[in-house]
């Protein structure tokens, strides 16, 4: 009698039971394998990632002295032969676990620079610093909510009292009249007028100094740290923590006369003076500035806080800033994902053996992985991503390529930057996470400490592919699960 295939008699037992679910088919043989808790463990270390990336390879530690391997590490020997790493994402509407710990190290970041600490000294909160709101011009009356002095909410202009929510705050009046085509290239020109506010503000600081710019260098020092959130209606503005430094940044004491009351008149008289012209031959020529409205405040330190009735913290600011740095465009109603067809890259034609071009078949030659029509957005959002799609293709915005950002409505900076003396950087934090995760790693394996002045870490690391198997997806959910019920219960204090 020959022995049957373990795993083809269980296949037949779940025929048998009717089970059809490939995820649960996958759970059960992961079940039945003696290394099943090593397979769990692989999936829960990941906390929730809903797309890993797949590694195969092998890490081995040398000896400098001797030449001799001290540790060895290959994906042979996990259950599965290969590993399991986290996304790193850190938009919350793709992964809403790795965008937790992107907020939490923004925080971090964030916070280091207000209050210390992260390698930055803690007399920084001393340091005159403001929480600066630029936003962007109206390009067309919007439906939207007003309210009074007192925060009571009145009628729109178009009569209507929207309730708070509503779809149709942030949508043009009338959308005919309205400036698609300066909304989409203020979007696309975000990051350039920010960075000539910064030059235009540290002249003004120069300037209020009775200094030269170069002058102020020697000085004082402009530092910052902004992240940037799109509007209901579409377009972005950034909210942005400023601060004074001395001459080396935050080791440093700023000098006597930099106040926040001179740091505030600076950025009032320098975002007015930005900006940007364009050209083109379907838009004529085109001035971008920021908006009217200019909010700036101080960010109150510790020991005055009594002095405001609505002080402005460092945690608060912080905790602001780090909510957004996991948001994107999302907010407007658009979609998470590129719109050009990824075959020819959205230019609707593919190269020929021959040397020529031929019409994209995936696409139909249109350049779009999908009809625009058939998004499920808003009117309003698809139409400022036709515009997107109609200026990138004009030979005068190629360089903007406003096709590859039409989900982001043109916007193609970073969500969140920081000057360089501000404070410690994500690099920095996750590799301190990471040396701390290897440690605790190594205590758990029993391996004796290694110094890094006498070893060599040899690596040769392949990408196999992104996701899990229909398996260790039905764990991931359940490690989902679990999380999310103990969060509930801190929220509610029945877990300290």
């Amino acid at each position: 009698m020959t022995d049957l295939d373990p795993i083809a008699v269980l296949d037949r037992v779940l025929d048998r039971a009717r089970i059809v679910s490939p995820s649960v088919r996958g759970l059960i043989h992961y079940a039945q394998r003696d290394d099943f808790d090593r397979i769990e463990h692989a999936v829960e270390r990941l906390a929730g990632c809903t797309r890993p990336v797949q590694l195969a390879g092998h890490t081995t530690t040398f000896d400098t002295t001797t030449g001799e391997p001290v540790r060895h590490y290959t994906t042979n020997s996990e259950p599965l032969g290969r590993l399991l790493t986290a996304c790193g994402n850190r938009r919350a509407s793709r992964c809403p676990s790795c965008s937790r710990t992107y907020a939490a190290d923004t925080y971090h970041l964030i916070r280091a620079g207000l209050s210390g600490g992260k390698g930055t000294p803690e007399d920084v909160r001393t340091h005159p610093r403001v929480f600066a709101t630029l936003t962007a011009p109206s390009f067309g009356p919007v439906h939207n909510r007003p309210t009074t002095k007192v925060g009571k909410p009145h009628a729109c202009r178009c009569g209507t009292l929207h309730p708070a929510g509503h779809p149709v705050l942030g949508t043009p009046l009338d959308p005919t009249a309205y400036d698609y085509a300066g909304a989409v290239l203020f979007n696309a020109h975000a990051g350039a007028l920010w960075a000539r506010f910064t030059t235009y503000l540290r002249r003004a600081v120069a300037h209020a100094a009775g200094l030269t710019t170069s002058e102020l260098r020697e000085h004082c020092r402009v530092s910052f740290a902004k992240v940037a959130e799109f509007q209901k209606r579409g377009l972005v503005h950034f909210h942005a923590i400023v601060r004074l430094d001395g001459p080396e940044g935050s080791t440093t004491t700023p000098p006597a006369w930099a106040t926040v009351d001179l740091l505030t008149a600076a950025v009032r008289e320098a975002a007015p003076k930005v900006s940007f012209t364009i050209t083109g031959d379907s838009i004529g020529g085109r001035e971008l500035r920021w908006g009217r409205q200019l909010d700036v405040r101080e960010i109150t330190r510790p020991d005055t806080a009594d002095r405001d009735d609505t002080p402005l913290t460092d945690a608060a600011v912080a905790g602001y800033v780090a909510k957004y740095a996991t948001k994107s465009a999302e907010g407007t109603g658009t979609v998470d994902r590129p719109l050009y067809c990824s075959c020819c890259k959205g230019r609707g034609r593919i190269p020929t053996p021959a040397g020529l071009t031929d019409e994209c078949a995936p696409c139909e030659g249109t350049g779009l992985a999908e009809p625009l029509a058939d998004l499920h957005v808003a009117s309003h959002v698809r139409q400022m991503i036709r515009t997107c799609w109609d200026l990138g293709s004009a030979p005068d915005f190629a360089e903007l390529k406003l096709t590859k950002w039409a989900h982001m409505l043109g916007f193609r900076g970073h969500f969140s930057t920081k000057s360089r003396c501000y404070s410690t950087t994500l690099g920095a934090l996750r590799g301190a996470r990471r040396t701390w995760q290897t440690e605790q790693a190594r205590l758990r394996a029993g391996h004796p400490p290694i110094d890094p002045n006498t070893t060599l870490v040899v690596s040769d690391w392949r990408f196999i592919g992104t996701g899990y198997s229909p398996g260790e997806e039905l764990l991931a959910e359940t490690v989902r699960h679990n999380r999310a019920a103990t969060q509930r219960l801190k929220r509610e204090g029945d877990l300290q």
